[in-house]
């Protein structure tokens, strides 16, 4: 589900439309449109199928780079995202758009699992 990009909007209660013209594989982008926000392209940096992804996001005099993980435990699938912000705006966009990225991955992930579960 993470890999199709074109419908996070079923899950992710935060955009209004995510879009991937190309594969989702490192050196392509994306496109998304937050509900409360600008257009934002994404790169994706590094990607390996159905394990990790390393996207890039750029503002006015910084970067985000946001990484997830998937990892299969005894316990089941473990799912981790972080978000490093770097760059001479960094505590801008940190209070401007991260600090609400990362208040609503919890349950971005739980509504994730949810649809994921009706497949």
């Amino acid at each position: 589900m993470f890999s199709d990009i074109n419908s996070w909007h079923v899950w992710n209660s935060e955009i209004v439309f995510a879009k991937l013209e190309a594969k989702f594989e490192a050196g392509n982008h994306y496109i998304i449109q937050p509900k409360r926000g600008r257009l934002i392209k994404v790169e994706l940096v590094e990607v390996t199928e159905n394990a990790h992804c390393l996207e890039l996001g750029k503002f006015p005099l910084a970067k985000m780079y946001y990484d997830h993980k998937l990892e299969e435990t005894s316990a089941g699938l473990k799912i981790s995202s972080t978000i490093t912000v770097k760059g001479l705006l960094s505590f801008l966009w940190v209070q401007l758009v991260v600090k609400n990225i990362a208040d609503t991955i919890d349950s971005h992930v739980q509504e994730q699992i949810r649809v994921a579960s009706k497949l």
